[in-house]
């Protein structure tokens, strides 16, 4: 799994048209860069947090403290080590001290639930822990160590291969359990390099905005910048959340790149309105073409990012520019197929699946050899081993060769879904619903509840209630993948040869009767954006926001759209924090009788060239 190429050995009228550009060779593993980075700028900063900062000396010091801690308790080259944090600065040092200890890390995000947490702790194998609380419940005989755990010796000999594992990272599963994709070292290496070569990243040190949960793959591409001599800002739970103090901390620490979904900047948008935004890495889900038109316009500074975690993070990019959206052209190193159902090329403007082959190649499921065998499959079209392996993965993404030869998106050949950036397979939350008690039969499909706003929508039959099975699955699913309404049918519609027909089904259950009228004081104002951001038929005083099927997207709008049509200064805190619409309502009052307060003040950047 290397980065050497390999399209030269095969016929020229074998190679699709797609093959992407090939590196020089192997990228040097980031530990390696890391080091000659602490030996060159050590009082640069590496690592800035709500909690403070760290230069690349004392990150060094804290992730070498931290791996001798881990060895001392058991941890050696190719185990598993989870990693249980808040996004502070003790997140990266974390990180970086298991891949010195010579382990892979699996994160595992505090907002989980711990029946999830649990699975993902047992089915990885971890050999350690670390976690600031320890509350994630392990198996007997796992020791659980503080991030600023520490042990004396020697330096950690540098016994790297690119092919051990640097994480292991759980994605939905259609099969009803997420399933853990393992990537190798030298991948994510490529990776940083081949952004390099593709002019994502320029030549000098920038900052760079984490914005991603760590159990989202985008992470990687985020936070490993540290290895290059970036200055990577740890983006904190609450500022994540609320696009006003998002701006305002992009302007105080001068952020040059920031990554983050579409549907994250379109709430970004207006807050940064006027000012010169950081580079975008746009990724996680497909670029409207309403957002495309907006910021090619501009000329902001853009990029479309594509890849599936099977690929590390990243394997197609485009500058958002000129007519779109479009895919763009494979990363240095990266081969991109169009293909058919029995492997062979299609041609030009023609729609096929995507294969995507090279150094980024994950090693593929662990424990599931069957569903790894089923994606992860040889390359036709070079002569292994010369080519990294001469595998090959089946994304499942259906595309065509466009004008210029560019990959434009067309849609799935199954029923996984990108919806706020994760990557969620519909048969997970089904097997969920189908498991509850009082359910005879589920089925689960995206609804356009609002413009711009798709929100998963679960149906069943049986005994059951939806408030009652909305609970449940709270317990059990991480907030991502929990529907945002449940409706009750007596039959779910079927196709003429026995399976759920999904066009069939209803509108939600909240949505079939007619929105209700009201008046238009303050109280009716904020009921009426709740309606609307919930897609909801009406509200009551005593509802609750998330009962309802809201999530942080879904609040950052209602902030958002009253913000704007009362001119008030609310935070995401009076929405999350309320018990019920009646307590947001009168916070919300309290703020319009202390008058409009100004937003921060934002500092606009030199035009960044690439």
């Amino acid at each position: 799994m290397t980065a050497a190429p390999a399209t030269a050995t095969v016929p020229a009228a074998t190679v699709p048209a797609a093959a992407g550009p090939a590196t020089a060779g192997p990228a040097t593993d980031l530990l390696t860069r890391l080091r000659a980075v602490v030996a060159a700028h050590p009082g640069r900063t590496a690592v800035q947090g709500a909690d403070g900062s760290l230069d690349f000396a004392g990150l060094d010091r804290r992730t070498a403290a931290l791996a001798r801690a881990l060895r001392a308790h058991g941890v050696r080259r190719g185990d598993r080590v989870g990693v249980h944090l808040a996004r502070t600065t003790d997140l990266p040092v974390a990180l970086l001290a298991v891949w010195r200890a010579g382990a892979a890390y699996v994160p595992l995000d505090p907002a989980y639930p711990a029946e999830r947490l649990a699975f993902m702790a047992s089915d990885a194998g971890l050999t350690a822990l670390i976690s600031a609380d320890g509350a994630v419940p392990v198996p007997d005989g796992v020791p659980v160590l503080r991030p600023d755990a520490a042990a004396d010796g020697p330096e950690l000999p540098d016994g790297a291969h690119p092919l051990d594992s640097a994480y292991v990272i759980y994605t939905s599963g259609s099969t009803g359990r997420p399933k853990g994709v393992e990537v190798p070292r030298g991948a994510v290496a490529a990776l940083v390099t081949a952004l390099e070569q593709s002019g994502a990243y320029r030549p000098e040190p920038g900052v760079v905005g984490w914005n991603a949960s760590v159990s989202f793959d985008a992470s990687v591409q985020q936070w490993a910048r540290i290895c290059r001599g970036d200055t990577v800002v740890v983006i904190d739970e609450a500022r994540r959340a609320d696009p006003v103090r998002l701006a305002a901390l992009l302007a105080e620490h001068g952020v040059t790149d920031l990554d983050l979904t579409p549907s994250h900047w379109e709430l970004l948008r207006e807050p940064l309105a006027g000012t010169r935004p950081p580079r975008l890495f746009m990724g996680g889900e497909p670029v409207p073409e309403r957002v495309w038109r907006e910021l090619a316009e501009a000329g902001a500074d853009a990029l479309n990012l594509y890849g599936p975690t099977e690929c590390t993070v990243d394997a197609v990019t485009a500058p958002i520019s000129g007519p779109g959206p479009h895919l763009g052209e494979p990363l240095p190193g990266v081969r991109a197929y169009l293909l058919d159902e029995k492997l062979a090329p299609v041609a030009d403007g023609t729609v096929g699946e995507l294969y995507l082959a090279g150094p980024g190649v994950a090693h593929g499921y662990p424990g599931h050899p069957g569903l790894t065998a089923g994606r992860f499959v040889a390359d036709p079209f070079v002569a292994a081993p010369a080519a990294g392996g001469g595998r090959m993965y089946r994304t499942g993404d259906q595309a065509r060769r466009g004008a210029g030869g560019r990959l434009e998106y067309v849609g799935r050949v199954d029923r996984q879904v990108k919806l706020r950036g994760y990557r969620i397979e519909l048969g997970e939350i089904e097997h969920a619903l189908a498991a509850l008690e009082g359910v005879r039969a589920a089925a689960v499909t995206v609804h356009r509840s609002a413009e711009g706003d798709d929100r998963l929508t679960g149906y069943v039959t049986g005994t059951a209630t939806a408030p009652v099975l909305l609970e449940r699955l709270r317990a059990a699913l991480p907030a991502h993948l929990v529907p945002a309404g449940i409706t009750v049918l007596e039959a779910l519609p079927l196709t003429p040869n026995g399976k759920v027909d999904y066009r069939a089904l209803p509108l939600p259950a909240a949505e079939a009767a007619p929105a209700a009228a009201g008046g238009g004081g303050l109280d009716e104002q904020v009921a009426e954006v709740w309606r609307t951001v919930l897609g909801v038929a009406d509200v009551a005083p005593e509802d609750d926001f998330l009962a309802l099927g809201g999530h942080s997207l879904a609040a950052l709008r209602v902030v958002h759209l009253l913000r704007r049509r009362l001119n008030v200064e609310l935070q995401l805190r009076h929405l999350l924090d309320a018990a019920d619409l009646a307590e947001f309502t009168a916070s919300v009052r309290r703020a319009a009788e202390a008058g409009a307060a100004p937003r921060p003040a934002l500092t606009a950047r030199r035009a960044a060239t690439r």
